[in-house]
């Protein structure tokens, strides 16, 4: 169903009958009722198992390299399934929402998944959720604790935005053996006042140009204010000017500029300012590479059965589906047959074998 991009169960069920189904999967395919009760029944650690075994796999094969920088990151962060007004569940979020001139109470779903950042490939990892009363940390927290325990040597760098510089999630990566590299904001407004003041005086440690970009660094280590991890953090600034664009609109020449704070407990021998800045953006790649083709190419924030562990469960599942998608275009298949294709139209590709199959057994009309 992830697969194909289906988006539901039961338009997987009107694919019953495919005969390019069936030989793929050996048996009659559960109805839709059935699939949702059993995995509302399915235990969760059957799924990350064999996560890992394609891990496993994809790391025999090496495909699974770090980048430039040596470091392999692994970004988490939370994600909002769905929200509804009418179901509710044991696991069931609950939030005070207005509509119109009232105040409703919506139920929401939210879990925490963990994205392996290699060269050039994304794997998603595990996933873990937010239960009733408990923040987004905490979920990470359990989350990477497990992730750390599966994976001991996967990663080597915890990225994350700032809603995780909280010293709890520090002192726990630390005693991991993990680095982290946290997006600086106003959530640690001395340690930002520090480090602000501090490379106002200072001229940028380091620059260069991409072409795209012009990029400004300022780097230093030291700094006591923030979370209190035991040890001292290390900050680095980015000034980044893009390539200046003309808007097709008004034909207005725009330049666009970003300043980005990261707080890291890596050392400078360890990751230079490039590294950091490398890795400080590559917490975007769960977003856009992640959630967003998740959410939008394979549905996966629909609810297939309003249970929590079947949520959880077709959450995994469709980790999996990303996962051995990926593998496919990207190790599968030679560059010249997907030079000028996207993955969906791969996708889309099977979908339609599968449909094209039911031609020959369903009967047309004159």
């Amino acid at each position: 169903m992830h697969l194909a991009r289906l988006g539901s169960l039961n338009a997987l069920e009107q694919l019953r009958d495919s005969p390019a189904l069936l030989k793929h999967i050996g048996e009659a395919l559960p109805s839709a009722d059935s699939l949702g009760r059993v995995f509302g029944l399915l235990n969760v650690d059957t799924i990350r198992v064999v996560i890992h075994a394609t891990y496993d796999q994809l790391k025999r094969n090496k495909a699974l390299s770090p980048p430039p920088h040596g470091l392999m990151a692994l970004a988490i962060d939370g994600h909002e399934t769905h929200a509804t007004f009418r179901q509710c569940c044991a696991h069931c979020l609950q939030r005070k929402v207005g509509v119109g001139e009232e105040k409703r109470i919506q139920y929401y779903h939210r879990n925490v998944t963990a994205q392996l950042i290699a060269n050039g490939f994304h794997f998603m990892l595990d996933a873990e959720t937010q239960l009733p009363g408990e923040g987004e940390v905490a979920t990470a927290m359990r989350l990477l604790t497990r992730v750390v325990e599966n994976y001991p040597r996967a990663f080597d760098v915890v990225v994350a935005d700032a809603l995780y510089a909280a010293s709890t999630f520090f002192k726990l990566a630390i005693e991991k053996k993990k680095d982290v590299v946290v997006v600086l904001k106003e959530n640690c407004p001395e340690l930002l006042k520090d480090a602000t003041r501090c490379f106002s005086d200072q001229p940028p440690t380091q620059s260069w140009d991409t072409g795209k970009r012009k990029v400004e660094c300022w780097d230093e280590g030291g700094f006591e204010a923030g979370p209190q991890s035991g040890q001292p953090l290390r900050v680095v600034k980015s000034h980044e000017t893009k390539a200046p664009v003309r808007r097709q609109l008004d034909k207005k020449v725009e330049v666009e500029t970003t300043t980005w704070f990261w707080m890291t407990t890596l050392s400078p021998h360890r990751a230079s300012t490039a590294a950091v800045v490398a890795l400080g953006h590559s917490r975007w790649c769960i977003e856009n590479e992640g959630f967003n083709e998740l959410a939008t190419r394979q549905q996966a924030n629909h609810v297939y059965k309003h249970d929590p562990t079947a949520i959880l469960n077709f959450w995994l599942i469709s980790l999996l589906s990303f996962n051995i998608f990926q593998s496919f275009i990207k190790l599968n298949l030679k560059p010249a047959l997907r030079l000028g294709k996207s993955m969906v139209h791969f996708a889309r590709m099977i979908s339609a074998e599968l449909y094209a199959s039911l031609s020959f057994i369903i009967s047309v009309p004159p």
